[in-house]
């Protein structure tokens, strides 16, 4: 385990929140495009989901892209597995990979 604050911090909100979405902005006001589609492609599923704003701590912002070992934001867990970010999301929601991969765990309702 990573004596990093930030790590453990992301670890910990990574673990603890079924989907969880790293994202600029929130919800309601996502901060740049990507984020956005990522946002409306959640609600579009169905899936409840949590959200951290890496705006609001450059500890998060910074600390995610090595946790993941990904270099972009938004980026998408699903029950503690790194998913991808928006462009993943996006060929995973087009193919139905990303709704099965939800309702498989339980995340959302079946059509």
């Amino acid at each position: 385990m990573s004596t990093d604050p930030d790590q453990t911090r992301i670890a910990d909100l990574v673990g603890k929140n079924d989907v969880l979405l790293f994202m600029k902005g929130s919800p309601l006001f996502p901060q740049c495009g990507f984020s956005s589609r990522a946002v409306a492609i959640l609600n579009h599923l169905g899936a409840e989901f949590d959200s951290v704003d890496v705006l609001q701590d450059q500890g998060i912002r910074q600390g995610i892209k090595q946790f993941s070992d990904w270099p972009t934001i938004p980026q998408l867990y699903v029950k503690g597995e790194f998913i991808g970010g928006s462009d993943i999301m996006m060929e995973m929601y087009e193919s139905g990979e990303l709704a099965t991969l939800l309702e498989e765990q339980g995340l959302v309702k079946a059509d």
